[in-house]
């Protein structure tokens, strides 16, 4: 175990991760270079367009160093997007370090700061990465002064690296393995393995992602889910290397896939605890949720596509994406659809985006919705997405709605435009600091239901594009709401 390193790579949306770990591939060979491509870690079309990684992806790469001795670094490339947070601090939680992707044209974004504070809290070691300093207009010591402020890694720390032409890339590698701790877990211990991501193979069923946290797992073992005790038998285990590489067994420390035959991928929880079946004593591992969808819409057929078509693409789609949901609605306008809950803006516009394409369907989308939480006047509690749920004023005693914390950073001479866009939408200020000569940090309360519609186009408007934005939702709260 102590030559096995588990690490992630977090970083601001276009920080230029995925290409760097395109890099970490070529030097460990574990792609031949014919089947090299830009991107590798991005599968998905719309992922390479967009420059956005949507799923977790794991890789294997096994690296020597001069003295001869072999480890094995388990590589888990996160989405960078904070609709995905969840799923970001459970691909943290199986690892023990991150580096952390700064890129030196632009200095520390919103998403870097909530990345870090992810990663900070599940105690990892934070590795910082200084990127793109080939481009001539980098900023180095504007970056690194805010890497000091902002998130207190001193400077001393960063390695300067270039992943488009190469510079300094042979430094990343041995760093982890002095910086980042060997995984801590003993293969003589009952089976404990914490799931951080799984997808649906139409051939395979659900294909589980997983780091053995103690324990050994074995092909042929029968295993259970502890959040709804459903019972399997693993058909195979095994590694990426990015090609999928069966093995016998997965230890202590170790990070892999199981295949046990499973259809739904419902039954498949991201950050539920794996157990044997014949075990009883092994409790949970900390941090488990449900993700809860926050955005709401109307999905409807427009000409061309029928109503069964929808529904059987949208079904087709849940496979995938456990944390899309959908019921039926109808519109007199529309006719029938569906309801859809996402966990963001961005999920919305992929899943939709998704159904066009993979699909070929042509669809009609209702104006986004957040959840509202009604007290009737008999103090019961209940939940309505659209208006025409709400019941009439003298049935009920108050609405609340959700609040989320916004960070907002941004150059200081866009200032006065982007603290007048959050007072309309009803913003709440909390503080406001400076993490530079020019760039400040702000910190506001707003409803969630403001910042659906039109708020991000606004602010990049509104900042020429150089604000950058990053929320975490807080609670719900009473509004004066018609």
């Amino acid at each position: 175990m102590k030559n096995i390193r588990n690490f992630s790579i977090i970083a601001h949306i276009d920080h230029g991760k995925t290409t760097l770990s395109d890099r970490l591939l070529e030097i460990t060979h574990s792609i031949a270079k014919r089947d090299m491509q830009e991107l590798v870690l991005d599968s998905m079309d719309l992922e390479r367009e967009r420059g956005i990684t949507i799923k977790s992806h794991f890789v294997r790469l096994e690296y020597r160093d001069d003295q001869g001795q072999e480890y094995l670094l388990n590589l888990i490339d996160t989405p960078g997007h904070i609709d995905f947070t969840y799923e970001v601090s459970r691909s943290l939680a199986a690892c023990e370090g991150a580096l952390l992707v700064i890129d030196s044209t632009q200095g520390v974004e919103a998403q870097t700061v909530a990345n870090t504070y992810l990663a900070m809290e599940n105690d990892m070691t934070i590795m910082p990465i200084m990127h793109k300093i080939d481009l001539p207009n980098n900023e180095l010591d504007k970056s690194l002064a805010q890497m000091e402020n902002v998130l207190g890694i001193p400077r001393q720390e960063a390695l300067m690296v270039s992943a488009k032409t190469g510079l300094n890339i042979e430094q990343i590698i041995p760093a982890i393995i002095q910086r980042v701790p060997a995984p801590a877990g003993d293969p003589q211990k009952p089976l404990q393995a914490l799931i951080f991501d799984s997808w649906f193979d139409s051939y395979r069923g659900v294909i589980i992602l997983i780091k053995i946290i103690d324990g050994v797992m074995r092909k042929g073992d029968k295993i259970k889910f502890l959040s709804n005790n459903a019972e399997y038998e693993i058909n195979e285990v095994g590694v990426n290397t990015p090609k999928p590489k069966p093995l016998d067994s997965l230890e202590a420390g170790e990070v892999g896939y199981i295949i046990a035959s499973i259809k739904k991928i419902s039954e498949v929880k991201i950050g539920d605890t794996v157990v044997l079946a014949r075990e009883t004593g092994v409790s949970a591992l900390p941090g488990f949720k449900e993700p809860l969808p926050m955005v709401f819409a109307g999905f409807y057929p427009s000409e061309g596509t029928s109503h069964e078509e929808l529904r059987e693409a949208i079904e087709k789609l849940t496979l995938n994406d456990s944390s899309l949901t959908y019921g039926p609605e109808s519109s007199p306008a529309l006719g029938i659809g569906f309801r859809c809950g996402f966990l963001g803006l961005l999920h919305k516009e992929i899943v939709q985006e998704r159904l066009e394409r993979e699909y070929f369907l042509s669809i009609i989308t209702s104006a986004p919705s957040v959840r509202y939480r009604i007290t009737s006047n008999k103090d019961e509690v209940f939940e309505i997405e659209s208006p025409a749920q709400l019941p009439s004023p003298q049935y009920y005693n108050k609405i609340e709605e959700p609040y989320i914390e916004a960070i907002v950073i941004t150059p200081d001479e866009f200032l006065g435009n982007i603290l007048k866009l959050l007072q309309t939408r009803r913003g709440i200020h909390k503080k406001m600091e400076y993490i530079g000569p020019q760039r400040v940090i702000l910190t506001y309360d707003l409803p969630l239901a403001e910042v659906l519609y039109d708020f991000f186009n606004k602010l990049k408007s509104l900042s020429q594009g150089y604000a950058s934005f990053d929320y975490e939702l807080k609670d719900y709260r009473e509004s004066p709401l018609v």
